[in-house]
């Protein structure tokens, strides 16, 4: 049994593929794609604003809504490495 990563920016399930990639060109196992490229993260925002543009996507599988996965990512998004505090 595999334990499944997440990206600690969004929290898009990662595996290789979607590994983002480090200012030497090695991929990043915490970050995705999407999120983290050549060593810095591609958008400059908020946690707010993370889970604001996150919501739809995780809400598109149709297990919650907007609302509950906004209220999921609040919960669990300031564990994550890009968002913990101190």
């Amino acid at each position: 049994m595999t334990n499944q990563s997440y990206c600690q920016s969004c929290a898009m399930p990662l595996n290789e593929e979607l590994l983002g990639s480090n200012a030497d060109g090695s991929k990043n196992p915490d970050y995705c794609l999407y999120c983290y490229e050549k060593g810095a993260f591609k958008q400059d925002c908020t946690m707010e604003e993370m889970i604001e543009f996150c919501a739809p996507h995780m809400a598109a599988g149709g297990k919650m809504s907007e609302q509950a996965a906004r209220e999921a990512m609040r919960g669990f998004f300031p564990q994550m490495k890009r968002w913990r505090r101190g």
